[in-house]
């Protein structure tokens, strides 16, 4: 639900969702951070009526287009859909995807369709609400400064379905941060053909990091997310 993004780099980091400490590692590093406010995102009271999930999808395809260089992608949570949908439309433009608790989602495929919407507004839900795996090491401090900074995300976002049409997107590499489930855990869903990572087992290069805390390590572990993520585009390089 924050309202923050990344792009980053030499050959430039795009993402959605996500704020690594004031990104500090991949600027000292050289990497050029190109942060993104995705439509209906602005403030508390933007409007977010009429805003979809191919709405935020074409707002990073703006951002790497006018760039004119291959981007490493960077999505957390819901941001990995929509970072999937942009390898999707620009496949040839991305050296690597990265995603930080999340992954690709498939073709017809939500976010998150139960979340309780207000009108055009699904607010960051009640802290109850949560599993206890997605709060470690969330503690009462940031969870205040959290809730504080939250914006609503369009509701439409959360429901559209994914519409993909290149199978190129299966040849752009991946890194996959995995905080509340273990890589391990993943590995063996992708070997079952759980559907839960049946787009992430047609990529042809994956590579994973542990990197276990909850659902959100841009709040719980700042510095060893921003750590994780300038490897990953150093790999790419």
């Amino acid at each position: 639900m924050s309202r923050h993004g990344y792009h980053f780099g030499s050959r430039i980091l795009a993402g959605c969702f996500i704020v690594v400490g004031g990104h500090s590692p991949l600027v000292a590093a050289g990497h050029t951070v190109h942060p993104l406010t995705l439509p209906g995102l602005e403030a508390g009271g933007a409007p977010r009526a009429g805003i979809g999930l191919r709405d935020h999808i074409d707002a990073v395809l703006a951002v790497m287009d006018s760039l004119g260089q291959p981007v490493v992608l960077v999505g957390h949570s819901g941001g990995g859909a929509i970072i999937h949908g942009a390898v999707d439309s620009r496949p040839e433009h991305v050296a690597r995807a990265i995603y930080v608790d999340s992954g690709p989602l498939g073709e017809g495929g939500v976010i998150n369709d139960e979340l309780p919407a207000d009108g055009d507004d699904v607010a960051l839900p009640p802290w109850n609400d949560f599993d206890d795996a997605d709060l470690v090491d969330l503690d009462d401090e940031m969870r205040r400064a959290f809730r504080a900074r939250a914006v609503p995300e369009p509701r439409a976002v959360t429901s559209d379905r994914q519409h993909l049409h290149d199978e190129c997107r299966f040849e752009v590499p991946a890194t996959v941060i995995a905080c509340e489930f273990p890589a391990s855990q993943l590995q063996e869903w992708m070997r079952d053909g759980h559907p839960y990572v049946a787009e992430l087992g047609r990529i042809r290069d994956v590579e994973f990091v542990d990197l276990p805390t909850g659902h959100w390590p841009q709040f719980t572990r700042p510095a060893e997310l921003g750590a994780v993520i300038l490897a990953a585009v150093d790999r790419t390089a």
